[in-house]
């Protein structure tokens, strides 16, 4: 039976990670209320036609014209009244930038008993982290990576950081494991299950 991924933000590190989940055998599910702007093509995986677009639905449009990978789109915002309509399936990688979506996230996975990766990056490009819920505290809001969708300063670095975030996910679906990540300009170290594990 094929595995459901639903990610959760297809902003810099989300749209890179879907990308990079297409060639796996899975259903992916992408949630997003955003529209693309023209500052989001430098760092994120939208393209200038998709400007103006859901970003949900510019993502699904690239994915099935580059690589013929079908994702089902929902663009709206999670709120309390839809989340157990929005959220779900084998796997959910939180991929968003404020707090309260995440506290969001986390409550409902934690309540269903959802495996729950997630993914976040510093504002400065300084470092990014893959977690597993049980591992995660949420950061407070001036804390998060809003500052790294701004240009193309960080675009290698969201990459990296997304690829890593995409193995996490690939290892857990086709061997159950779960490993985190601590990403850094200089490298990445293994964190779950071996800390000094580095790659």
């Amino acid at each position: 039976m094929t595995k459901i991924v639903t990610v959760v933000g297809v902003g810099a590190l989300g749209s890179h990670l879907v990308q990079f989940l297409r060639s796996e055998n899975v259903s992916i599910r992408v949630i997003d209320f955003d529209r693309v702007e023209q500052k989001n093509v430098y760092s994120q995986f939208h393209s200038k036609p998709g400007v103006g677009k859901k970003k949900v639905t510019s993502l699904a449009q690239s994915i099935q014209m580059l690589f013929g990978t079908k994702i089902k789109t929902f663009s709206h915002k999670l709120t309390n009244d839809n989340q157990d309509a929005l959220l779900g399936g084998d796997l959910v990688i939180d991929c968003l930038d404020n707090e309260a979506s995440r506290i969001l996230v986390q409550a409902w996975v934690r309540k269903h008993e959802v495996p729950c990766l997630h993914g976040a990056l510093a504002p400065n490009g300084s470092f990014g982290r893959v977690v597993w819920d049980e591992n995660f505290a949420i950061d407070s809001e001036t804390e998060l990576d809003a500052a790294t969708c701004e240009n193309g300063e960080f675009l290698p670095f969201i990459a990296i950081t997304s690829a890593y975030l995409a193995r996490a996910a690939q290892v857990f679906l086709l061997e159950g494991r779960k490993v985190g990540f601590e990403i850094s300009p200089a490298g990445a170290t293994q964190t779950q299950p071996d800390s000094s594990k580095h790659i």
